[in-house]
């Protein structure tokens, strides 16, 4: 006896259909699961054998063959557990053919009940163009699975999943909720929530929030120079809430990233806030762009991805680490190769990173008397990140102290909303200048070409940035991107060309180019 059930798995950042083929043969009672599956689908056949019996079902006792196919590629996880149950039912004829094809996914625990699975959302993207129209999965992949237009069957446990299988509609129930919740998906004008910093609360640091604002408006990498106490790290934590709202292709995204990360909220349903990620110094390679032993994961470049990468106190990064960072901050994607398959990731974040001057923060400051580095030191400490990480971040500011009388004001600044409909226009006007693009439309990604088009400098502003590349000794990426903060600079002040002030502008936030002979 034969059957075939359709479940999926996640490669990459797409999901990927597969087919689960039971046959029950005469012979010694024996359950085989083959199809290239990874150690938790090995697990499966105890997990499945049990859940039908404590399920009030019967186990067939019977040679039993699962096969997992397409079979020369490798599955991870434990998805394909409720596909596995309900093919040994069909084929043992305890539940009859269903009228219409559905998609089955869930964990099993021994005693019947379904957990959810990491990954549902780009494998159900994946089942709809595939031209699946129903879906059986846990309960609590029930908000996930909404948010593609599919029928969803959700089910608590072993019989319910059945019960929904018999079943050609949703339960009324489920259906009253799923049209309740269905009603209130991602309405455009409330994809962005508030987040718990607002530059409001930032005494003092006008050039550095204006800095961050060119950064926010033209997607521009940013590095934070400043002595300990500053304000560098509570700056960042104030950037996302002027960075503008969330599309709904990047809420999607996003979204699907977590979903195969298995970091979605258990309320599930769709992420609406540009992610920030902030990990530790101690942070490895493969956790910082992801991988792993046999199948990859998305690591926190990719979880970053259409939001912030934090790195407080990048020269504490290992420099291995940090140099992992250069792919894709050039590509916007991670690439991550295995013996026979070949994963990629979105990986297009901003990178906000912060350092001390020195190693013991008070080199240039007011306090400097109080500096113990030699230039030995000072010089080694900076060199933690190189010259070519140094050249893909666009914007360097530098932080100092905020003098106590400011303090002592407590006067009002600008909320972070007033700056955000400023960055919100800036980015307005690049949507409309690089329509043609396929993804990205901000200047930070301007080829070649563009900066030719669009960031054409009139006789004063070469004469001012062949000066500055002189004494400053830029590189040529340097360069380009001067011409880009340029760019975006009179974008904020809705200027047509790229002026000698703008190109001003943007030379100062080179800071660290301007500091980096030691004297």
């Amino acid at each position: 006896m034969y059957a075939r059930i359709y479940s999926g798995t996640v490669h990459g950042i797409e999901g990927m259909m597969v087919a689960v083929e039971v046959d029950l043969a005469n012979g010694l009672p024996q359950f085989d699961v083959v199809g290239l599956g990874g150690s938790a689908i090995k697990e499966a056949r105890n997990r499945v054998r049990a859940a039908l019996r404590n399920g009030g079902f019967q186990f067939p006792l019977q040679r039993i063959t699962v096969n997992l196919a397409p079979a020369d590629l490798r599955k991870e996880g434990s998805a394909f557990d409720l596909a596995m149950a309900l093919g040994i039912l069909l084929a043992s004829g305890q539940i009859p053919q269903r009228e219409q094809p559905a998609l089955i996914l869930g964990e099993l625990t021994l005693d019947g009940s379904l957990r959810a699975v990491p990954g549902v959302l780009p494998i159900l993207l994946t089942a709809k163009r595939e031209g699946f129209t129903h879906v059986i999965l846990p309960e609590g992949n029930r908000a996930e699975a909404e948010l593609v237009d599919l029928t969803v069957l959700p089910a608590a446990d072993l019989g319910e999943a059945v019960g929904q299988w018999t079943t050609s509609r949703p339960i009324e129930a489920h259906m009253e909720k799923i049209n309740e919740r269905k009603g209130q998906i991602i309405p455009r004008d409330s994809l962005h929530q508030e987040s718990g910093h607002d530059f409001r609360d930032v005494i003092g640091q006008a050039a550095v929030k204006r800095g961050l604002e060119v950064a926010a408006a033209g997607f521009h990498n940013v590095l934070l120079i400043g002595p300990p106490g500053s304000g560098k790290t509570l700056l960042a934590n104030c950037l996302p809430s002027i960075m503008p709202k969330m599309s709904i292709d990047e809420s999607f995204d996003v979204t699907k990233v977590y979903s195969i990360a298995g970091q979605l909220p258990e309320s599930g349903g769709l992420l609406t806030d540009r992610p920030f990620r902030a990990p530790h110094h101690t942070i490895t390679q493969v956790a910082l762009v992801g991988g792993g032993a046999h199948t990859a994961r998305p690591g926190e470049c990719s979880l970053a991805h259409c939001g912030i990468l934090f790195l407080d106190e990048m020269p504490e990064f290992s420099r291995h680490v940090l140099e992992v960072l250069r792919q894709p901050l050039e590509s916007g994607c991670v690439t991550i190769a295995r013996a026979k398959q070949v994963f990629t990731y979105p990986a297009r974040f901003l990178l906000v990173g912060s350092m001390n001057p020195c190693p013991c923060g008070f080199y240039g400051t007011r306090n400097q008397q109080d500096c113990t580095c030699t230039l030995q030191q000072i010089q080694r400490y900076r060199s933690r990140l190189s010259g070519p990480l140094l050249d893909r971040i666009d914007i360097h500011l530098e932080v100092p102290r905020v003098p106590v009388e400011l303090l002592g004001e407590r006067r009002i600044e600008e909320p972070s909303e007033a700056i955000r409909s400023r960055v919100e226009q800036a980015r307005a006007v690049q949507h409309v200048r690089y329509s043609q693009r396929s993804h990205f439309p901000f200047n930070s990604g301007m080829n070649g070409e563009e900066l030719r088009l669009h960031a054409r400098l009139d006789q004063e502003g070469q004469e001012l940035l062949r000066l500055a590349f002189e004494t400053m000794g830029l590189s040529a990426r340097a360069y380009d991107r001067i011409l880009r903060v340029a760019r975006t600079i009179a974008d904020l002040e809705c200027a047509e060309q790229v002026e000698a002030g703008h190109v001003a502008e943007a030379i100062r936030y080179r800071a660290f180019d301007r500091t980096h002979t030691i004297s």
